[in-house]
Parts: structure tokens; sequence; C-alpha cells
């Protein structure tokens, strides 16, 4: 199965046919193989910290490779370029913090922060936001108590 040019993945086969495999294991599979960072769009962070109960519609990720659409089954795929500051701590809830931040922007970060430091199980997040400081627009160096 074509998804876009140059990149095949293999249908999942089940009791019900064969299908597209997930979103998720194609973008991983996809990272592995070029190399690339591939992260959740800030949408999807600030919905996964439960900073907005706006559920994204499209799958968007943000990637350090080129802008493309992939079509995998009957669902797009778009990976946008983002700058190295929004794709720091792949894989890491600090890294969905930096994207959700961004996401929402300065007018809503300061009610973001005080939800995140009341609700958040995980307080170790603050340790890598200090050491991500350097790669972070102005706005949230003056604006993010690190």
């Amino acid at each position: 199965m074509c998804v876009g040019r140059g990149i095949y993945v293999l249908p999942v086969e089940s009791r019900f046919g064969t299908r597209a495999p997930s979103t998720i294991k194609m973008v991983e599979g996809l990272a592995n193989q070029r190399g690339e960072t591939i992260v959740s769009h800030g949408a999807a962070a600030a919905n996964a910290l439960g900073l907005t109960t706006q559920v994204p519609m499209r799958a968007v990720y943000l990637t350090s490779g080129p802008n493309r659409r992939l079509k995998l089954g009957a669902q797009v795929v778009e990976l946008r370029h983002a700058p190295i500051w929004q794709l720091i701590f792949p894989g890491r809830a600090a890294g969905e913090v930096v994207r959700a931040l961004a996401w929402l922007g300065p007018e809503k970060a300061a009610e973001a922060i005080r939800k995140l430091r009341s609700n958040s199980p995980h307080r170790n997040w603050r340790k890598s936001h200090r050491r991500a400081r350097a790669y972070q627009p102005g706005w949230r160096k003056k604006f993010v108590p690190w």
C-alpha cells in the first residue's frame, strides 16, 4: 500500500479483511526509516495533557523533515516542518508540555502552567524544561518560570 511518494506500508490483515496500519505505527516507522524526529502536534499534546477539551479532527504531526501529506487508507496524515525547539524531548511528557504551550500561545500559557502544576503527578518535567530553555522563543523565556 503506497501512502506517499516512495513510502509503502504493509496492510494489516484481520478477520474483517485488510486495512491500513495505525497512524502511530506508520509515523514511528517513517521516523526510524528516514532518521527524522516526528512528534505530535501542539493541539494533540494539549488535549492529551488535559489543557483543552478540543479533540483534533485531523492527524497532524511536526517533523524535522519536509512538509508532506500521506494518505493512509481513507485518512490523510499531515507532516509539518517545525523549528527545533518544538521537536525537543520526543516521546517524553516535557516535550508534550513544550508543544502544548506553543500551541496555546502566550495568552493562555499562564493558566495552562497553573493547571499543569496542580494536576501533574510527574513534577520532573520542570527539570527538563530548564535544559530546554535555550531552545525556547522569547515569549516563553520571559513567561514560563523555569
